[in-house]
């Protein structure tokens, strides 16, 4: 698997849009230094998706960022997408990496310590933890963790960790400087109404605490 820079992972997320132009928040996202990007798409048809993630994915490519396809591994594979992002109702990760090969990343999203050992066993690349605190980008969000929880996860796992839920340019150094290796974001840069000036405002927080 090719190294991966985690520090800022965009979740383009179709719903939290509110239809605006996907590609348009993705390249301003990339613009102002987003390292990963993940496509969701959950209401959509599967043609609509392979439309968007066709167009997301002609652009990462000439800038060198992996593109993640959330749940969907038909769209993955149709699309020669960087990788997949699965949750605990998903396929299972060893399904998953049969059918995609040992070059593709798959992250597996996890809310506990036992989740976290468990998808590293079994050959996660990396996990998305979380929520870290409370969000509204997903209607069956489970408890968040705090920054405690987050803790105690990273002290159990040594593949990448990348913190997700609710965060923001008011709380990332805080969440970063636990020892995650990245931080998630949604709503961050897909309602701002200047996606590139968001993510650099991230990113300086970031780059503050390391």
């Amino acid at each position: 698997m090719k190294q991966v820079n985690w520090k800022l992972y965009f979740i383009a997320d179709f719903e939290t849009s509110k239809r605006r132009d996907l590609v348009w928040i993705v390249n301003e996202a990339v613009k102002g230094g987003a390292t990963v990007v993940q496509l969701r798409a959950k209401s959509i048809s599967t043609r609509e998706f392979l439309d968007i993630g066709k167009k997301i994915h002609s652009f990462l490519k000439k800038k060198g960022i992996p593109f993640i396809i959330n749940d969907r591994i038909d769209i993955a594979l149709a699309l020669d997408a960087d990788g997949v992002h699965l949750g605990q109702n998903d396929m299972p990760l060893q399904i998953a990496r049969k059918i995609l090969g040992k070059e593709k990343i798959i992250g597996i999203s996890v809310n506990n310590i036992e989740e976290a050992v468990e998808a590293e066993n079994n050959g996660a690349d990396y996990l998305g933890v979380g929520p870290v605190f409370p969000t509204t980008t997903k209607p069956d969000i489970r408890a968040p963790l705090g920054i405690e929880g987050l803790k105690k996860i990273r002290k159990k796992v040594k593949i990448p960790i990348v913190a997700i839920g609710g965060i923001n340019e008011n709380n990332i150094r805080e969440v970063c400087s636990i020892g995650v290796d990245g931080v998630a974001v949604i709503s961050a840069i897909v309602l701002s109404s200047d996606p590139c000036q968001s993510a650099r405002k991230l990113i300086k927080e970031w780059d503050s605490v390391q």
